[in-house]
């Protein structure tokens, strides 16, 4: 059986569940505290950080860009990268912005604080780093509408890997109500259509214990 080691609140693990569930892959998911620095789990990801993706053969791919580009790849019929140089580029320019830019501008401060803190005994959350993360949020969500407004999907006319990253990356932060949808509109009728999607449902079915999301995080509805 394919195995992806992951942790719930992972955007990157997220992000990989999902591009799985599109390619109609089926595997288990092992629950990696990667801050324990696992020696087992540091052969297979030197980097010490989930997702990695171990296929039935024995073959283990560490890091989610490298995860979903081998996926689409070795299962081509339903593309997750977008057709043709121009689109696949396109994707994966927003693909970096999701995985970089607005997770260190937003996911990396919201969660360290809310969540990683708390699993690693690092003491009480900053409240002016959670202020910072919340502000920056607003930007990429105006951005988010921007790109909705003028195209199908993020990318272009089809869904793509830019749409799995980006809504990855706000199912983290919507799972502790730290997304405005009610300022952004056209971003939360984006992230509702990415939500409705089959392989999104997983996701939504996460909880944590002793950590419950709000009412409207599992509501395809909000």
């Amino acid at each position: 059986m394919r195995l992806l080691y992951h942790f719930w609140l992972s955007p990157f693990s997220r992000k990989v569940r999902i591009a799985l569930k599109e390619k109609g892959l089926e595997f288990e998911l092992p629950v990696e505290k990667y801050w324990e620095r696992r020696k087992d789990f540091l052969a297979m990801s030197p980097a010490g950080q989930v997702p990695v993706l171990v296929e039935p053969d024995g073959h283990v791919i560490a890091d989610s860009q490298a995860i979903c580009e081998y996926l689409d790849e070795i299962y081509s019929d339903q593309p997750l990268l977008g057709l043709g140089p121009v689109s696949r580029a396109e994707t994966r320019r927003l693909v970096a912005w999701f995985d970089q830019k607005f997770h260190r501008e937003v996911t990396q401060l919201l969660l360290r604080e809310k969540l990683l803190k708390r699993f690693m005994g690092m003491g009480q959350p900053d409240s002016q780093t959670i202020r910072v993360g919340s502000q920056n949020i607003d930007y990429h969500l105006k951005y988010i509408a921007y790109l909705s407004e003028r195209r199908n999907w993020l990318s272009g006319d089809d869904f793509s890997l830019a749409d799995i990253a980006g809504a990855a990356q706000l199912s983290c932060l919507d799972y502790f109500g730290d997304v405005p949808w009610l300022e952004h509109p056209k971003a939360k009728e984006w992230y509702a259509r990415v939500k409705s999607r089959p392989s999104f449902r997983p996701i939504l079915a996460d909880h944590i214990a002793g950590l419950p999301p709000p009412k409207h995080y599992a509501d395809l509805d909000f």
